[in-house]
């Protein structure tokens, strides 16, 4: 009984976390879908107007930027694939071979009138439906504005129903990127002399780590779009700018990052450096430290500056005691990612490392 209750209240849990983060979502693409069928009732729509609560329901995503993007080429898609279809069956009898070419012709024009992103399928798509119509002529313009109805609708209510604090969003993803550069160092020193078999597993993980920093600057410069199109957000627009200045940092540190760990991960598979790799597992792990800190301190807006100093200090340090290549190598990184956290003026400079 124990274990039932325990799963009913996990998935209970659940259900209350997918309503709290989903549910403001869905609510918003029903509204508009009603909103947008109404409209085109009210416009004259004789049939029941699915095209135009089609467009909420493909249009809405993430930000208003999304919708707004998804809308035009939704609407491109539509009337492109619209004309198409009647010309050729203006000139050919409906038959497997008008299909075929009406299909093909489609996608050859979605790969030219694209809003953003991959290959426009709806004017294929368009033009199938139009082409199994039994009266295509007046079908395709019915379906032609009532999908611009929609979109207008879309576009009109995306930025204020439910609309993304992208100032929370930032927020989130900065420290996520600070958490997950600020392990990947300290692990990369970790495994140092723990042999080829850590040093592969720590280099997938830190790949993980910097493919989801990645990920999270795009969603980043996504939110920082989304409050163009959002006025109930305007107030946020400084700290946003600050943000997402933050976020595009933590991506360009990941690839010094991804650099560390690959150093590590080929050293490692060289029995000949195994002196080395035992002086670096001494040497290597205070500077990666403080260089961590650095990192955590920079994107949750505090002033790096001492761990910054203190992190330079440290690889002095290890430079007077180690000046050998593979040393070198293993420090070239930390000093890339120092450099970064420091003023534009000295971030741009490339020094010598030792």
């Amino acid at each position: 009984m124990t274990d039932l209750a325990s799963s009913a209240a996990h998935r209970a849990g659940r259900a209350r976390e997918l309503l709290r983060t989903e549910g403001p979502a869905a609510a918003r693409i029903v509204v508009t879908v009603a909103a947008a069928w109404q409209a085109a009732l009210w416009l004259g729509a004789d049939q029941p107007p699915v095209f135009a609560a089609m467009v909420p329901l493909v249009a809405l995503r993430g930000d208003p930027m999304t919708a707004l993007g998804t809308s035009l080429q939704r609407i491109l898609g539509v009337v492109a694939g619209v004309l198409l279809a009647i010309g050729v069956l203006n000139l050919w009898q409906p038959s497997t071979l008008t299909l075929a070419l009406v299909v093909a012709l489609g996608l050859g024009a979605g790969m030219v009138l694209r809003a953003g992103g991959a290959l426009n399928i709806q004017v294929a798509l368009s033009s199938l439906l139009v082409f199994a119509n039994a009266s295509p002529d007046s079908y395709g313009l019915d379906r032609v504005w009532e999908t611009v109805a929609g979109a207008a609708v879309t576009i009109l209510l995306a930025p204020l129903l439910w609309p993304p604090d992208p100032q929370r969003l930032l927020t989130a993803i900065a420290g996520e990127c600070a958490a997950r550069l600020s392990r990947s160092l300290t692990a990369t020193s970790a495994v140092l002399g723990g042999g080829p078999a850590a040093a592969r597993d720590n280099l997938t993980r830190v790949h993980l780590h910097v493919d989801a920093v990645h990920a999270g600057a795009a969603r980043a410069r996504e939110a920082e779009r989304a409050l163009r199109f959002n006025p109930l957000r305007r107030r946020q627009r400084g700290t946003v700018r600050l943000l997402a200045e933050r976020v595009a940092a933590a991506d360009g540190l990941a690839a010094h990052v991804a650099t560390l760990a690959g150093e590590v991960d080929a050293f490692t598979c060289r029995d000949d450096l195994a002196p080395d790799l035992a002086r670096a597992r001494i040497r290597l792990p205070e500077p990666a430290s403080l260089t961590a800190r650095a990192v955590e301190e920079a994107l949750s807006g505090e002033d790096p500056g001492a761990a910054v100093t203190a992190a330079r200090a440290a690889l002095a340090d290890y430079a007077r005691a180690d000046a050998r290549p593979v040393a070198v190598a293993l420090r070239r990184p930390l000093h890339r990612v120092l450099d970064a956290l420091e003023v534009p003026s000295t971030a741009t400079q490339s020094p010598p490392y030792g």
